[in-house]
């Protein structure tokens, strides 16, 4: 699933090309990915409107519209966020749900192979429902050592689940979790709350360190996910354990152990650095 880096690497490269642009027409292939909207109301807010930001919070892309309202839209794993000259091809329109003609021919298009992701149109008092129950962007100066440290402190789930839990931060998922606390040196399966000061200290470094690196690479691609310019992402290339079990630690030799017992996904972790 796109985490905060891939996101947040979509948004900067739609933006340009999107910010700015009236919507002439849209069309929405299926109705399966909305929430608490309905096809006709989606389609009648878009067409006509004009995007006047696009932005990110945690995993979401946030298209806000010049009538107040925000399309908000969750990729998740097999979604993509992709501007397309005029005269796209037929082949680049397959599996496409939303498609938004704008002035000037050029044609925004998320598309999702298995309908994975999520569109949402909220008002200004829905958007801050929304985002209310969303936790601290690890990018922005508010995630400070005391706002991470509180938050920890409030649940006896492993440190893994933790951090990827939205409500407590935003925009971490399975794959920087893995990555972030192997950097820290933290055992991902102790209690969140067991964590010292110092060690919280370190795994909120590692945090912000592992976000900036993977948004500098454009991402992670494991899978599926493309670039708002339609390529892979780099940072796989970089990666220490995630998706590494059975391979030798790159810090100290031992071989990387998998397992799924903390929250049923896939957690690699060096047994030797991380005890």
């Amino acid at each position: 699933m796109p985490e905060l880096p891939e996101v947040e690497t979509i948004v900067r490269e739609v933006a340009p090309r999107l910010v700015g642009r009236r919507i002439r027409r849209a069309h929405l292939a299926k109705s399966d990915v909305l929430r608490r909207v309905s096809r006709r109301r989606l389609l009648a807010a878009l067409t006509g409107n004009t995007v006047v930001a696009a932005t990110r919070r945690a995993k979401h892309a946030v298209f806000q519209l010049k009538s107040g309202h925000r399309m908000v839209i969750q990729p998740r794993m097999t979604g993509s966020l992709i501007v397309h000259d005029p005269g796209w091809r037929d082949d680049e329109s397959s599996y496409a749900v939303l498609t938004c003609t704008l002035a000037g021919g050029d044609v925004f298009v998320y598309r999702d192979v298995r309908r994975l992701g999520t569109v949402w149109l909220l008002d200004e008092r829905g958007w801050a429902a929304y985002t209310s129950r969303i936790g601290p962007e690890p990018l922005e100066p508010g995630f400070t050592p005391a706002v991470f440290a509180a938050a920890l402190s409030r649940t006896r789930a492993a440190v893994k689940k933790a951090i990827m839990d939205q409500r407590l931060l935003a925009g971490v998922g399975n794959i920087y979790a893995n990555e972030a606390l192997f950097d820290a040196g933290i055992d991902p399966s102790r209690s969140a709350r067991s964590l010292t000061r110092a060690e919280s200290d370190t795994l909120r470094l590692a945090i912000v360190d592992v976000l900036q690196r993977a948004l500098r690479a454009s991402g992670t691609t494991v899978r599926d996910y493309r670039t708002g310019t339609g390529e892979r992402g780099r940072f796989q290339l970089e990666l220490k354990v995630y998706d590494r079990g059975g391979e030798p630690c790159k810090r100290c030799g031992h071989r990387l152990v998998t397992t799924h017992a903390i929250d049923l996904r896939q957690t690699t972790l060096c047994a030797f650095c991380q005890r």
